[in-house]
């Protein structure tokens, strides 16, 4: 998460009640509540040492659950001042029932995940394009947060204009990692589905070539006519 947004987390009045979703690798210490799958007793796999000093979250304020389990989250409907998500919506099964659970439980959040910069960048975390355990490329725009789920054909060894180089992700601001939203009331979320192959190769690109890189040879997009069950203009919304 970046720094200077956990600062604002913190600078909340001492009385706002927070949740961290899917805290468990790195609980936030402001968080009065974590919600996570894994238990409190092995958090903080990539926590800065010194942290727990400061954690208001206890083994007992520690939930223990599914996000995807498609059972409501065990808080009432607008417990929360404020609810962060971070890092976490890229590696779920269904980003957009956890979307729906963050506008029921908060009032307010913030939402951080991957950047299309760095996911769609080879070298990230190893010979593949992005983070080898993320199912979702997404985006923040003006409606919300947009997920398209991240076809295996990014990581082909053939340059077809979709993919960034290692040398360009190792360049990347802190900022320009991350993609954030902050909400008021409800986090709009949908997915966006492409059954036309060529759809999905002219929005896979579209980072690529506002960034400056070259337009790659024509006809990409009939290399992924057996992609099925996606919709260029049809999108699974969850308005909230």
């Amino acid at each position: 998460m970046l720094p200077e947004n956990i600062a604002r987390v913190e600078a909340l009045p001492d009385e706002a009640r927070v949740l961290d979703v899917g805290g468990w690798a790195a609980p936030l210490a402001r968080a009065d509540v974590v919600l996570d799958l894994l238990p409190y007793e092995t958090r903080g796999l990539y926590g800065a040492p010194g942290e727990r000093a400061r954690e208001r979250v206890r083994a007992e304020t520690w939930v223990q659950h599914d996000i995807c389990a498609r059972e409501p989250f065990p808080f009432a409907d607008d417990a929360f001042d404020m609810v962060v998500c971070s890092h976490t919506l890229e590696d779920v099964r269904d980003p957009i029932w956890v979307c729906s659970e963050l506008s029921r439980i908060g009032k307010a959040g913030y939402v951080e995940v991957p950047s299309r910069l760095e996911e769609q960048s080879w070298g990230v975390n190893g010979g593949w394009v992005g983070w080898s355990h993320h199912h979702w490329l997404i985006e923040v725009v003006d409606e919300g947060i947009e997920f398209v789920f991240k076809p295996h054909v990014l990581h082909v060894q053939e340059d077809h204009g979709w993919t960034f180089s290692q040398a360009f992700a190792a360049g990347l601001a802190p900022e320009e990692r991350v993609s954030a939203l902050w909400w008021q009331g409800a986090v709009p979320a949908r997915e966006r589905l492409f059954d036309d192959p060529e759809g999905l190769v002219e929005w896979l690109r579209a980072p690529v070539l506002a960034h400056g890189h070259r337009d790659p040879e024509a006809g990409a997009g009939r290399r992924l006519s057996r992609i099925r069950g996606r919709s260029g203009r049809r999108r699974r919304s969850a308005r909230l």
